[in-house]
């Protein structure tokens, strides 16, 4: 890759009543290079002082270069670059105030590794060899200041050599995070975060290169988030914001906010097929066109299999392909579409006394009760189609503007059965007709956001000012219905309606450094709710008579949510954020009255951490640790009778991660993490400050730890070259709590691959848990009754889980097309 060249330095100015210098200072800058050669952004690395600091970040604004470049295409860098001051030379008959003004070093003198050409330069100190001119590549955009200690912009890197099934495990990435799945290969993952039963998406926004991804007024759970239609492939790095700090963080932003940033470095065609364990198939193609930015892809991705026990089958197709377009020398315009379909089979849960007695209909031995089923309709289909368009445009005096329209489109049917034969209230003198229940949504989005940065200096220093908006407007149909247990014809209909939600928000930052170690960012955030509902199930008749079974609601709510950081940076490496903020949650419109101002479920969050990140030769390391604690007006727990999410109450959280990872000259990548939290339900009356009392909220893991590990190389075999990779992922659960004082057991997981490389074909094969665990990758404690309609129900509580996959092996021949020569 070619390093960025300058070609315009204006030099830094300092103020007439700037101190007299009485020895060479030197100011070292990181910047960042677009696409257009301009700098986008300044930080300071090394400081000099205020005024000679504001001197060289002012001056860095107006610095233009030819970009740096990958072959043809120009990529966005990160650069170093030393600013140095000299003092004047000693003039015997002026006095202090008849100095000249020294001029400091320029981007030419830094990036030819000379002294600067300057009065008295010959008797400043030379610079050190490491604060000579480097690049550091950030992929399509450099990466933005952390809004706290648990903000997390994560490179996959390396780290997609370890095993992941879908883009949602990328997830895993970040500090106390667990996944689990009850409903089958191609059902939204329940994501636990920071202590948050977050659901399918409840408390967590997701978003796809800004597009929004949580579905309102689910007919699941309101917030629902399928990410799997994401091609693992295509995602360059995701940045998980933990906790509600940052202004741009909109809806369902409680326990956090992840972004997935999609990109194609490796340019070419890549084709890859792989075939494993339960008759798994998978086959992706990747196309990035040589001659365009990473920006510029498609992606081919078909899964098919039987699943790793009865009723697991499951069969999906994504595609995805975005363009970026240069319009003129100042904007560029980058088009994202993606399309997916899937049909899946679940086993749902079964009841612990019912496998272990080996009442199941399947065979008698352990392993196949333990992965058989009790109801073999369940299952789920889905489609989505997303589009959206940005428009990127460089302003006058260095300003910023992205505009962005974007349209998604969603149908889902899910059927699940957790209790059996339980809540039916049948005909007198029928059976049990069964709690199977149908869920359905489909739905389209609409919506714009845009942000703006102002150009120029405030002070001597960039413009730290950010707006942004969002409008967006929901237009859905949610359904949830009791299906017989025979023919699985709907004979109930729980809810039915037809919801339109219209989001209109907006925020403002602003970034101060009062003093040289010392910076802070803050802001608000607007967002007001429009909810339009038409409920489908009313009664056709009440006291007063007949009735037309369907009924209008319309509510409105508005919310207003503050947000700050301070950071000191207490050496060159070594910083300390503290964050406070505010979030909030829209509410389901289902659940609102008539002319209701409608209610937010509100969090208020702090957080207290240290980051460090530090590099020498080939050798970097990044840590993280925080220690955080959160409040939730409203909180949800998963019911096994209405098979979604129901209300509690507040809640209250309390937790710290620690976060480490060591990359060596791009062949060794280690990330390690772990991270403790409890979660639980206030006593009425209690303090807010008593963090470690209550009632523990069920299901929610206290401990977690995660270890991501690969490791690149090559041989050479006569005389030729064979690139090899090892790749291994651990992850420990430990104990979750139960509804009634239960535990389930801890889990312990590993992963494996490894994969050799010769010219353009590459071998590879992977085994996910690799010592063949039996685990439960969902458990529940509650009553059910799954022996038959006519049998007498206990009302004994006991547990249900849903089974975990055993060993999988999988074998991958991969081929890569039209590909520029490099180095494992």
């Amino acid at each position: 890759m070619s390093p960025p060249v300058p070609q315009e330095a204006a030099p830094p100015v300092l103020p007439e009543d700037a101190p007299r210098l009485e020895s060479a200072a030197t100011v070292l800058l990181r910047v960042t290079i677009d696409t257009e050669g301009s700098v986008s952004r300044v930080e300071v690395r090394e400081s000099a002082g205020g005024v000679l600091d504001r001197a060289a970040m002012g001056a860095a604004t107006r610095w233009r270069f030819l970009p740096a470049r990958r072959g043809e295409v120009p990529v966005e860098v990160q650069a170093d670059i030393p600013v140095t001051f000299a003092p004047p030379p000693p003039l015997p008959v002026a006095t202090s105030s008849e100095l000249p003004v020294p001029e400091p070093s320029s981007p030419e003198a830094a990036v030819a590794g000379s002294e600067p050409s300057s009065p008295g330069a010959e008797e400043s100190p030379p610079v050190p060899a490491s604060r000579s001119f480097s690049t550091l590549v950030r992929g399509q955009g450099a990466r933005p200041p952390p809004a706290a200690a648990g903000d997390f912009q994560i490179e996959v890197g390396q780290l997609a050599d370890v095993p992941r099934n879908s883009a949602t495990e990328l997830l895993l990435l970040a500090p106390g995070v667990m996944l689990a799945n009850h409903g089958g290969e191609g059902h939204a993952e329940t994501v636990f975060l920071r202590g948050f039963d977050a659901g399918e998406g409840k408390d967590v926004e997701f978003r796809l290169n800004g597009v929004p991804l949580n579905e309102v007024s689910h007919a699941h759970g309101h917030g629902y988030s399928d990410t799997y239609f994401i091609i693992p492939e295509l995602v360059d790095s995701l940045r998980v914001t933990e906790g509600p700090y940052d202004p741009a963080q909109g809806d369902f932003g409680v326990a956090g906010t992840v972004e997935y940033q999609l990109a194609l470095k490796r340019r070419g065609l890549m084709v890859s097929a792989s075939y494993g364990s339960f008759t798994s198939r998978r086959l992706a193609l990747v196309w990035g066109p040589r001659e365009t930015s990473e920006a510029t892809f498609v992606g081919l991705l078909l899964r098919q299999g039987h699943g790793f026990g009865p009723n697991r089958a499951y069969a999906n197709a994504g595609l995805m392909a975005q363009g970026e377009f240069r319009v003129g020398n100042e904007a560029r315009i980058r088009v994202l579409g993606a399309s997916y379909g899937a049909r899946y089979a679940s086993a749902g849960v079964i009841r612990e006394t019912d496998q272990v007695a080996g009442r199941l209909d399947c065979d008698a031995d352990e392993d196949a009760q333990f992965f058989c089923l009790h109801d073999p309709n369940q299952g789920g289909a889905g489609q989505r189609h997303l589009g959206s368009v940005e428009l990127m445009t460089r302003l006058a005096g260095g300003g910023r503007l992205l505009q962005q329209g974007f349209v998604v489109l969603r149908q889902m049917r899910v059927r699940e059965n957790f209790t059996g034969f339980l809540n039916d209230v049948p005909p007198e003198g029928e059976s049990q007709r069964g709690d199977n229940t149908e869920q359905f949504y489909t739905g389209t989005t609409l919506g714009l956001r845009g942000r703006y940065t102002p150009g120029g200096t405030v002070w001597g220093q960039p413009q730290p000012l950010e707006l942004g908006y969002v409008g967006r407007f929901d237009n859905v149909r949610t359904r949830s219905r009791r299906l017989r247990d025979r023919g699985g014809a709907p004979y109930l209909t729980l809810f039915d309606n037809q919801v339109r939600v219209t989001n209109l928000g907006a925020y403002a930052s602003l970034k101060a450094a009062p003093l040289s170690w010392l910076s802070a960012r803050g802001g608000v955030r607007m967002d007001s709710f429009l909810f339009a509902v038409e409920d489908e199930n009313r009664p056709s008749e009440d006291r007063q008579g007949e009735r037309i079974p369907s009924e209008a609601i319309e509510a409105y709510g508005l919310t207003l949510s503050p947000r700050a950081t301070a950071e000191a940076r207490l050496t060159e490496r070594l910083s300390w954020l503290t964050s406070v903020g505010l979030g909030a949650r829209s509410s389901d419109a289902a659940a609102l009255s008539d002319s209701e101002f409608a209610p937010f479920a509100r969090v208020t969050s702090a957080e207290t951490g240290l980051s460090y990140t530090g590099s020498h030769g080939g050798l970097t390391l990044e840590t993280r640790g925080s220690f955080f604690a959160t409040r939730v007006s409203q909180d949800f727990v998963f019911n096994e009778e209405a098979g979604r999410n129901q209300p509690v109450g507040a809640s209250q959280r309390v937790g710290a991660f620690v976060q480490a990872r060591f990359l060596l000259h791009e062949r060794l990548d280690v990330l390690a993490s772990v991270a403790w939290a409890r979660a639980s339900l206030p006593a009425p009356g209690a303090s807010p400050w008593r963090l470690f009392e209550g009632e523990v909220l069920p299901y929610i893991p206290q401990l977690l730890g995660r270890v991501d590990a690969s490791l690149r190389g090559e041989v050479t075999l006569r005389g030729e070259r064979l690139g090899w990779n090892v790749a291994l992922g651990h992850g420990s659960i430990g104990p979750k709590p139960l509804p009634l004082g239960r535990f389930s057991e801890p889990i312990f997981l590993f992963d494996a691959a490894v994969r050799g490389r010769w010219q353009a074909v590459e071998l590879g094969l992977t085994v996910e848990n690799l010592l063949d665990a039996r685990w439960r990758e969902a458990e529940f404690n509650y009553v059910s009754n799954f022996r038959g309609p006519d049998a007498p129900a206990s009302l004994l509580a006991t547990r249900h889980f849903s089974a975990g996959a055993p060993r999988t092996v999988r074998g991958t021949l991969t081929v890569y097309l039209d590909f520029e020569e490099e180095h494992p």
